[in-house]
């Protein structure tokens, strides 16, 4: 086995320097907008997806106006899908059968001119001026620039695109056109275009989410998705209906056009089963402009007819005009101040980090804000990737964030996965297990992993939800959502694990749980994940906490529950038995946590000496090949001592770290900010602003290569946390929330918002001080390193601070232990598996 690189080129990757990577003359800094002052077709994938707009039910990319030129047309409806049979290569009892993934919905942005019959391309347009930007503070995104037509006329074209926060099902586009120094014949085209799969009608062969493999991208088909059931083209409106070929979801989509000029205009309608379109047909003089205001609502359901959807179409278009724009424009804004109230984070006298935080904690609310009756998306309402699919990630990574921020969507996130549980517990009975096992990936509920190695074996996704049920319940005191919702979540969850594990005794009684992958999807179906057997514990003492807690304070409801879910009285006592002796797997002579009980006897892969150009592995080497190694894709030992710390001491957090850490690729979005988390509690404190950057930065410097594929929401979420959990040193231990603060040293003042039991506090971290001032609401009680502090509406606090924790030398990024005498007297080496030029063996 030989490689050969250059020994840096790996570190840099996954630790890069902690400096501004992005092109400030075509990106700008600027601290509540992201700008492109110049246009590219190089790169036209991630801006689209870097540009997108939408809130949480209903997201636009951010291709222009005009549909060309464009690297995937995207408009999405969370959780409006297509089915499909997922056909293994060989069959197996209790394999995913039915598979799902988002569908591209019908595209009201479409909006075309022409001038002198010319239509504009901007890939080969005269352009004397060019801007585009999202407003972090009002929502919108804007574009405006000059275009010198090929026959020498200047046009002013300004055009702006909201989806709205307070509107769930309304998007609002407008379009201003004015000649400047010459009259013309304008025509604009505006129109709702169905295509299929995002596929571009001049058939561009980069289109529908470009070429080349990766797994990670959605499923695209052969077949008509989307069944004409209706349009509709007359007096400033369209409209169009579908029904989905194998789901049999609905939708139905509208747009409503108001033009204003002094120009004189005619106007047409067309309307067939894929398009409606109206033309606009002006006489423009020089100096008189033409504003077009284009209203788009969209409406699905599960089984309603088309016929009904367009009814409710035509009248949150009717309430929209009548509304009209500028009201809905305050209106969104106005939600849009109130995120910002409760979760705007400031890092003073860093403008560049200013703006990528800012921008990734938009992403935040555009994912979740009005996602009701939905789950999250790992991409969002962005693009196609991951097929549109809900995974743990939002549970872990998203709901931290909104929890301390904005628990009510907190609490919608939550009470989606409660609406699971009955699809949940079909799936657990299919493998053979009582309780509910919650699908690894979705988007109806049913299990959709065609892998199930690294897909369906992640059982810790029950755990993952449970805890974050468990962290919203602390710092909500929400006690209906206790009673209901929540209790049944841990009580069938905590009944999976007890019936998934089973007892050894050798002396001593273990608990032991096997043939589980945990987050690290480059090592899988493994006996005693420590990941898994930690965050199983977590659950099953969490569940018999709070039925003991329900017996005691609401019996009635107490008695509901044991109904309800035919709770044995035996049971609680096991799950607590099954907690005090499950299987924490520890090397005493190593002094670390094996990620499984095998992981530390596999040969370790050398990272260091991996050609750059073969990450991430999952694209360039067998799946065999990868599980032989010591080798993680993310975070997983590092995530447990993240989620639950105070089961680690500070010794071991430290060793657990610097071991994991050199053999851990980068390749999962979901590691940087989770290593910068731990890589700051444990005294590595450079290394965590790299990890910071590298999370940070992941979709505005496209570091993974797929930001064109859609937001990585969990990494934003991560973002925050790293900022909160890492340089503030916030942990919530069963409600205690303490602080051991890191700011780093190249900053000078840290500040964040805190909602806990109705109380948004806003916290100031400089490297002296940690003050606490109440916004909103009545008290709260911190302990900041030892010190309980106690503030209310008016009355401040600030505790003193001597240092921001230990600040650790580097430590060698080759992987330890090798070549070393383990105590079994073993020696392992590192090494790096051949990757072959199969075109050697071609014909």
């Amino acid at each position: 086995m030989t490689a050969t690189t250059d020994a840096t080129n790996h570190s840099s990757r996954v630790r890069p320097d902690p400096v501004d990577p992005l092109d400030r003359h075509r990106f700008p800094v600027d601290e509540w907008r992201l700008v492109e002052t110049a246009y590219s077709t190089e790169d036209l994938g991630v801006t689209e997806t870097l540009f997108a707009v939408g809130n949480g039910y209903l997201g636009m990319r951010g291709c222009p106006e005009e549909g060309r030129d464009t690297h995937s047309h995207g408009t999405f409806v969370n959780g409006f899908h297509e089915t499909y049979q997922i056909h293994h290569a060989e069959e197996a009892y209790g394999l995913a059968r039915v598979g799902q993934t988002i569908v591209n919905a019908p595209d009201t942005a479409l909006i075309k001119l022409y001038v002198d019959d010319e239509p504009i391309l901007l890939s080969v347009a005269d352009l004397e001026s060019y801007e585009r930007s999202l407003d972090f503070a009002d929502g919108m995104l804007r574009r405006e620039l000059m275009w010198r037509t090929p026959s020498g006329k200047r046009v002013q074209m300004t055009s702006t695109r909201c989806v709205s926060f307070a509107e769930r099902h309304l998007a609002v586009m407008t379009m201003e056109i004015t000649m400047l120094d010459s009259d013309a014949p304008v025509v604009l085209s505006s129109q709702i275009l169905n295509r299929q799969d995002g596929q571009d009608e001049y058939h561009v062969q980069a289109a529908a989410m470009g070429e080349g493999f990766d797994p990670r991208r959605s499923r695209t088909f052969d077949r008509r998705v989307l069944l004409p059931q209706y349009h509709y083209a007359e007096k400033g409106r369209l409209m169009l209906g579908y029904r989905c070929a194998e789901s049999r979801m609905t939708i139905a989509v509208g747009a409503h056009h108001v033009l204003d000029t002094a120009n004189e205009f005619t106007d047409r309608y067309f309307a067939d089963d894929d398009s409606a379109k109206v033309v606009y047909r002006v006489n423009a003089r020089a100096g008189q402009p033409i504003r077009l205001v284009k209203y788009a609502a969209y409406h699905t359901s599960r089984g309603v007819p088309v016929r009904e959807l367009t009814d409710r179409v035509r009248r949150t278009l009717d309430r929209a005009t009548e509304h009209g724009l500028m009201n809905i424009w305050k209106d969104h804004r106005d939600a849009l101040t109130r995120f910002w109230e409760d979760s705007d984070v400031v890092v003073e006298g860093q403008p560049e980090l200013q703006q990528a935080i800012r921008w990734n904690l938009f992403q935040l609310a555009q994912a979740s804000m009005r996602a009701e009756g939905s789950g999250i998306p790992a991409k969002g309402v962005t693009a196609l990737g991951y097929s549109g699919h809900y995974f743990w990630d939002t549970e872990v990574y998203v709901l931290p964030f909104l929890t301390y921020t904005n628990p009510r969507l907190a609490r919608n996130a939550l009470r989606f996965r409660h609406l699971m549980l009955p699809a949940a517990r079909k799936r657990a009975a299919e493998v053979a297990q009582r309780g509910a096992l919650f699908p690894w990936r979705t988007i109806n509920g049913e299990e959709a992993s065609a892998y199930y190695a690294a897909g369906t074996a992640q059982y810790h996704i029950d755990a993952d939800i449970s805890y974050a049920v468990s962290r919203y319940l602390h710092a909500t005191g929400d006690v209906a959502f206790q009673l209901n919702q929540g209790a049944e979540i841990l009580v069938e969850t905590a009944r999976m694990w007890a019936d998934l594990g089973f007892w050894r005794s050798n002396g001593d009684r273990s608990f032991h749980i096997d043939s589980v992958t945990g987050p690290d999807e480059y090592t899988t179906v493994v006996n005693d994940n420590l990941f898994t057997n930690v965050m199983a514990r977590f659950n099953l003492r969490k569940a018999a906490e709070y039925v003991r807690t329900m017996q005691q304070f609401w019996p009635k409801e107490y008695a509901r529950l044991v109904s309800r879910l035919r709770l044995g009285e035996d049971e609680v006592a096991t799950w607590e038995d099954c907690a005090q002796g499950m299987s924490i797997p520890f090397d005493e002579g190593m002094g670390i946590h094996p990620q499984d009980m095998h992981f530390l006897e596999r040969e370790v892969w050398d990272l260091e000496r991996t050609p750059t150009d073969n990450f991430p592995l999952l694209l360039h080497y067998h799946p065999l090949v990868i599980y032989r190694f010591q080798v993680i894709k993310q975070a997983d030992v590092v995530l447990a001592m993240f989620l639950q710390g105070s089961q680690f001491t500070s010794e071991q957090k430290r060793a657990n770290f610097e071991y994991y850490d050199p053999i851990t690729t980068g390749d999962s979005t979901l590691s940087a900010v989770v290593q910068s988390i731990i890589a700051a509690e444990v005294g590595h404190q450079e290394l965590a602003l790299s990890y910071f950057y590298a999370g940070l930065f992941v979709d505005l410097a496209d570091r993974h290569r797929n930001t064109a594929d859609g937001v990585h929401v969990a990494s934003a979420g991560g973002v925050w946390s790293a900022l909160v959990f890492g340089f503030a040193g916030m942990r919530d231990d069963n409600g205690l929330i303490t602080f051991d603060p890191r700011l780093p040293r190249s900053w000078s003042r840290l500040t964040f918002r805190l909602r806990v039991g109705g109380t948004r506090v806003r916290a100031e971290l400089t490297a002296d001080a940690l003050s606490f001032t109440v916004e909103e609401g009545g008290g709260a009680s911190f302990v900041v390193r030892g010190t309980r502090v106690d503030v209310g509406p008016d009355a401040p606090a600030t505790v003193a601070l001597t240092d921001q924790g230990p600040r650790l030398p580097r430590f060698s990024l080759h992987p330890q232990m090798v070549g070393s005498q383990r105590e079994d007297g073993t020696r392992i080496n590192a090494a790096v598996p051949r990757a072959f030029d199969l075109e050697q063996f071609e014909d």
